[in-house]
């Protein structure tokens, strides 16, 4: 029997309490069985049914606000108004594919490189953060002219044949390719520095020579959050990426996750790194949820690929979507989010942490910006990993109304991962949420409410 997905099964909703749900929420799930088929997945054990969205809020259809501390993809906020008005003033106007000329898509373009390091000079446009990741090895591969790709062992890269294969976050049910070689993340919680992390990715290296495949590529989400959240010290990747270029590599940043002043260190994850990639990845945060990626890429690592086999995506890169993403970079900009998530997730890395002292069960505090990984354990001194704690604390946290979900090989890692609309003044609800969490499912006292 396949491994059950640790990205989708860990939280997802088994039917158990479905007696105790409202009975339109049990028939809209029967019907939602029904018609989409059974590979979607539902979170938590009383899933909850949203119906409007604003800032770092959303509300269910009962009229329940809850706090929303999971949602990367809404990057700035839900229903930004910035970007409602930007998509609707476009397609009111205009909406078709690249092949015809259109300002948006240039002047996009522009500002987006020119948040990069000067090497990325040229950009190509997507749909999906799948789309990206896929187009991207396939670049590196036709530069290289080899097929190797090493990813991290939970890491999850997307949904198409390609970079399913490149995702193990998808459980055993998706076979790895061939070309693919793992590694572990870099966690320092249990004494992987950089240094071991460049040394398994030599050995994975030569493992791939060895087999003959060679070696073109190492693609790596900076913050390993399907990893468990391990953001690392500032330039802990380095080492590993300058083992890369040597043997011929090529570094492709997936930024779906850390990009666009999320870690609040940089306006990139890689940057934290100080690090320059050959290829970025982005995804649908470029457009605060608007179907929109992207590829930045060096001119010369490009050309191979671009010069030889056109390529097409019928509305990546649409006016639209473009509108959507120079709204998103114009509100970055304007509300000094940068500046927003680096502040505003130190306060709060303090104040989880201080959890982490009362509670004996955290093992371990991390985070970079307002992306914070909070680890469950069932023995703190051999840093045994607690899915079930965590679990229990999900679920605890939703009746609470605050959202969220866990990520880790394990199950047992809390990834606290809001809307960059997260402010000080939402710190309060979500610590004091997760601390009367943390009692009611260790049986400290019965479980409350906010």
């Amino acid at each position: 029997m396949p491994t059950r997905s640790t990205i989708m099964d860990t939280n997802s909703y088994r039917g158990d309490g479905s007696a105790a749900l409202p009975e339109a929420d049990r028939q809209l799930i029967e019907r939602r069985e029904q018609l989409l088929g059974p590979a979607y997945r539902l979170f938590y054990q009383k899933p909850v049914h949203l119906v409007r969205g604003e800032g770092a809020y959303v509300w269910d259809a009962h009229g329940t606000q809850y706090l929303d501390v999971y949602n990367n993809v809404v990057s700035i906020g839900h229903c930004h108004p910035a970007v409602v008005e930007a998509v609707e003033r476009q397609m009111r106007t205009l909406n078709t594919h690249t092949r015809y000329l259109h300002e948006g898509i240039v002047g996009y373009a522009d500002r987006l490189l020119a948040t990069m390091p000067a090497e990325l000079d040229q950009v190509m446009f997507m749909c999906t953060g799948s789309e990206a990741n896929d187009l991207a090895v396939r670049v590196a591969q036709v530069a290289t002219g080899a097929q190797g790709v090493i990813v991290t062992r939970e890491a999850y890269h997307g949904t198409s044949a390609l970079t399913s294969g490149l995702s193990p976050a998808l459980g055993s049910g998706q076979p790895l390719a061939d070309f693919v070689r793992l590694v572990e993340a870099p966690d320092t919680y249990r004494g992987r520095d950089g240094a071991a992390f460049a040394s398994d990715i030599k050995a994975a290296i030569e493992d791939l020579k060895s087999s003959g495949l060679g070696f073109a590529a190492f693609l790596a989400d900076s913050i390993f959050s399907s990893d468990g959240v391990l953001p690392g010290e500032q330039g802990m990747l380095r080492e590993a990426v300058d083992e890369v270029r040597r043997q011929g590599g090529m570094f492709i940043a997936d930024e779906v996750q850390p990009g666009f002043s999320r870690t609040g260190e940089a306006f990139w994850g890689f940057a934290r790194h100080g690090l320059v990639p050959d290829l970025v990845t982005l995804g649908k945060p470029m457009g605060n949820g608007f179907p929109v990626s992207g590829m930045a890429a060096r001119a010369d690592v490009l050309a191979p690929f671009a010069t030889t086999l056109p390529y097409f995506n019928t509305f990546g890169g649409n006016p639209v979507a473009m509108a959507a993403g120079q709204a998103v970079l114009d509100v970055i900009q304007q509300e000094g989010l940068l500046q927003h998530s680096l502040r505003v997730g130190r306060i709060l890395l303090a104040e989880l942490q201080k959890l982490g002292d009362k509670h004996e069960n955290v093992g371990d505090v991390r985070g970079a910006g307002l992306f914070i990984g909070f680890e469950l354990v069932s023995d703190p001194e051999a840093k045994t990993p607690d899915k079930q704690l965590a679990l229990k604390a999900v679920e605890a946290l939703r009746e609470r109304r605050v959202l969220t979900s866990v990520a880790g090989p394990h199950g047992n890692v809390l990834k606290l991962r809001p809307p960059l609309a997260f402010g000080e003044h939402d710190i309060d609800w979500l610590v004091t949420a997760l601390d009367e969490a943390l009692d009611a499912v260790l049986d400290k006292r019965p479980a409350g409410s906010r």
